[in-house]
C-alpha cells in the first residue's frame, strides 16, 4: 500500500534519492524545501518553504491538504552538520544546527501532524549514528542528532494509540558530493548510499513494517 508522503529536504542529495525510490514505489510525492524543488520528480513542489517557520509550514500543510486531499507518510530529511570542537567552536553552532536538524522536524510534523492523525500514517525522521557516541568535532551535531532521537521516542509515544507511527534512522556516513570533497581520501565504499538508506525509508513507510514504532535504526553500512 502506497499513498501521499512528505519529503522534506527533497532538493538535498538523500532528499532527491528519497523522491526518486518513493515515486518508483508507487508514492506520490510532496517536495518540501528552502531550495527549488524540481516539479517533475513530485506531485507537489513546495519550494521556498523554510522550514524553521511555523506559519509557512502550516501555509503548506493546507496546500497539500487542498491539492492532494491529504497525507500518509512524512519523512523529515531536512538538517545540516558542521565540523567543530567544543573548546575552539562557536556557541553559535550548536543554536544552527539545533535549529536545522531538531526544530525543522519539530515543526514540519507538528503542521501536518491532523493529516497523519486522519490517515494513522508513518513519519520517519532522519538521526544520526553520532547521536549515541559524538567523536572530536562532533558536539554540537551529535546533540542536535540525538534530540532528533528523543522527538522520535517522544512522538512514538504520543501518537501510538492514535495508529501514526514515528520511527528514525541512523545513519553513518553518507555518500554524497560534500562528504566525498571534505574527505578525498577515504574509502567510499564503505559508506552508506542515499539509495540504501531511502530503501529502509521506503521499509518504515510500508505496511511490513506496521509493527515498528519509536525505532532508532542504525543504517552503518561498513563504517
Amino acid at each position: 500500500m502506497t499513498g501521499i508522503v512528505a519529503v522534506t529536504g527533497a532538493a538535498g542529495a538523500l532528499g532527491r534519492k528519497t523522491v526518486e525510490v518513493l515515486g518508483q514505489a508507487g508514492w506520490k510525492i510532496v517536495g518540501i524545501d528552502l531550495a527549488d524543488v524540481p516539479a517533475d520528480a513530485v506531485a507537489l513542489a513546495l519550494g521556498g518553504v523554510d522550514l524553521g517557520d511555523e506559519q509557512a509550514m502550516l501555509d503548506a500543510a493546507t496546500r497539500i491538504e487542498a491539492e492532494l486531499g491529504g497525507l500518509d507518510g512524512l519523512v523529515n530529511i531536512a538538517g545540516g552538520f558542521r565540523w567543530e570542537t567544543v573548546a575552539d567552536g562557536d556557541v553559535a553552532t550548536w543554536d544552527k544546527l539545533y535549529a536545522m536538524n531538531v526544530r525543522t522536524a519539530l515543526i514540519a510534523t507538528r503542521a501536518l501532524m491532523p493529516m497523519l492523525r486522519k490517515s494513522g500514517g508513518a513519519i520517519v525522521n532522519i538521526g544520526a549514528a553520532a547521536s549515541s557516541k559524538a567523536g572530536a568535532g562532533m558536539g554540537a551535531y551529535a546533540a542536535s542528532k540525538a534530540g532528533v532521537a528523543r522527538l522520535t521516542e517522544a512522538l512514538a509515544e504520543e501518537l501510538k494509540d492514535e495508529g501514526v507511527r514515528v520511527n528514525a534512522l541512523l545513519p553513518s556516513i553518507i555518500d554524497t558530493p560534500a562528504n566525498r570533497a571534505d574527505m578525498p581520501d577515504a574509502d567510499f565504499d564503505r559508506w552508506v548510499t542515499p539509495e540504501q538508506l531511502a530503501n529502509v525509508v521506503g521499509f518504515l513507510l510500508s505496511p511490513g513494517a506496521s509493527a515498528v514504532t519509536g525505532a532508532l535504526v542504525p543504517v552503518t553500512g561498513r563504517v
